[in-house]
């Protein structure tokens, strides 16, 4: 079998394009987009800062409306196919944050593994974020215990967990589990609709 994939040296390199042209789609054309398409045309990088937890939420809702009703999910979408990565939410994210005074290091390892964000101004205002898909098998033990770990280990009470998810069973699934866990009304955590939309024209 070994010797088999090192002789097929052109499907691997068909593979290795093909992740090459996806990232690129993404990160250089899609991303930029979303920069230039919303962000640069409005004062949201202005905003005066308020409380770490605050401003993390704000950017998060922020990102949350411009996925849902300005055509964001298709930074998310390659050849018509969800491009299911949780990385990929993050990194947006992240940038979200120009200009900020605020401090936002990503895959912060303070004690029992990286949190994805951890946002803070100083040692006493701090906020935990995790980004996850509604489609990962471990969601459920993820928001009962991985957030709460992460705040200890960060010396924090702050935390907000947002969640990504691309079609009805996928939200089916992850409000049923927010249910279970009493965090269906909780606003620190935030769930993003990925899935296609329907031009204006065409709702009925």
């Amino acid at each position: 079998y070994i010797k088999e994939k090192e002789e097929d040296k052109e499907g691997a390199k068909s593979i290795s394009e093909k992740k090459v042209f996806e990232t690129e789609s993404f990160f250089i054309h899609q991303v930029s987009w979303f920069v230039k398409s919303l962000l640069e045309k409005t004062e949201f990088y202005t905003i005066n800062p308020n409380g770490s937890y605050i401003e993390s939420l704000k950017r998060i809702n922020y990102l949350k409306d411009f996925i849902e009703n300005n055509d964001g999910y298709k930074m998310f979408y390659f050849d018509g196919k969800p491009i299911k990565r949780e990385s990929d939410l993050q990194i947006v994210y992240r940038l979200t944050w120009y200009a900020s005074e605020f401090d936002v290091n990503r895959e912060v390892n303070n004690g029992r593994g990286p949190a994805d964000y951890v946002v803070s101004k100083g040692s006493n205002d701090k906020t935990v974020i995790e980004f996850k898909l509604a489609s990962n098998s471990k969601i459920e033990q993820n928001l009962v215990k991985q957030v709460e770990v992460y705040k200890k280990a960060n010396n924090t009470s702050n935390s907000i967990k947002a969640i990504l998810y691309f079609d009805e069973s996928e939200f089916q699934r992850v409000d049923s589990i927010l249910k279970k866990l009493g965090l269906d009304d909780n606003p620190s955590v935030v769930l993003i609709d990925a899935s296609p939309k329907l031009s204006a024209s065409n709702v009925r």
